[in-house]
């Protein structure tokens, strides 16, 4: 018969839970059977799935590799291994889609931003109280390598212009335009578009207050520009950013980054 450990495939004539503990990892303190966490011994049946884990233990590369295939599927996840995705800016949208694309395994995150953290970013970025004063691109990043350590992230602490997005985004195959000021987005857009005629890009706006969640949609107004929000309710007086309507906005363009990496350009 054939049992997962941890994802892997194991083959046995018959075999125990508590004898698999002590074969694979007898140091483990948490045993899930089948996604029940359980403290009784069983005889294994074909099929089963056990994972077996040790609070506070770091996963290996290997062991977060083989999770994460299991998750994703394996063609899929080497997609998402082989793509350099940009993120222009790391504040609410940003940093929200940062998160998601490092939870997912994309091979590369290049982080650009000339900002530092400062109290009013904690109602919807992804920092903590401790980073006050840090620069964006470092407290981000020590963020993300607690989420996933094995990808590869490429800081720049810099403000975008007309004159170094060449060097900024020559290396990224999808680009994330996440800025606060709407003359900077439309920069960087029409840089984008104007440098790079193969490379899609996906910005956003209009994500402002607690209007309904599905005000906020993602459209496709050129071939390689994707815009994602509701295009009306930016901040202004007592229509503020707060996390919710950011972090659905910030997820929409992650979800759209993952589409065109498997190959699936329609919104």
């Amino acid at each position: 018969m054939q049992v997962f450990v941890n994802e892997k495939i194991f083959k046995y004539a018959e075999i125990s839970l508590f004898e698999l503990h002590g074969i694979h990892k007898k140091d483990a303190d948490v045993i899930i059977l089948n996604g029940f966490p359980t403290n009784e011994n069983a005889m294994l049946k074909d099929g089963d799935k056990v994972t077996l884990i040790k609070r506070g233990e770091v996963l290996s590369e290997d062991e977060l590799e083989n999770l994460m295939m299991a998750r994703h599927t394996p063609q899929i996840h080497e997609k998402l291994k082989q793509a350099t995705v940009a993120i222009a800016g790391l504040g609410g949208l940003g940093s929200n889609v940062a998160i998601s694309l490092a939870r997912i395994g994309v091979g590369k995150l290049i982080l650009i931003d000339f900002d530092v953290v400062e109290p009013s970013n904690l109602n919807r970025q992804q920092y903590y109280v401790s980073q006050i004063g840090m620069r964006k691109t470092e407290a981000l990043k020590l963020n993300l390598m607690q989420i996933n350590p094995f990808i590869t992230y490429e800081t720049h602490n810099v403000y975008v212009t007309e004159n170094n997005v060449e060097n900024l985004f020559n290396s990224a195959d999808i680009i994330v335009e996440a800025f606060d000021v709407a003359e900077n987005k439309a920069m960087l857009i029409n840089n984008v578009l104007s440098h790079f005629p193969a490379k899609k890009i996906i910005a956003a706006s209009g994500m402002a207050g607690s209007f309904s969640s599905n005000l906020i949609q993602t459209k496709r107004p050129f071939e390689n520009l994707y815009l994602v929000g509701d295009e009306v309710n930016e901040a202004t007086f007592n229509c503020g950013l707060m996390a919710p309507r950011v972090a659905i906005a910030a997820n929409h363009q992650a979800n759209m980054v993952l589409r065109l990496i498997i190959g699936d350009d329609e919104v």
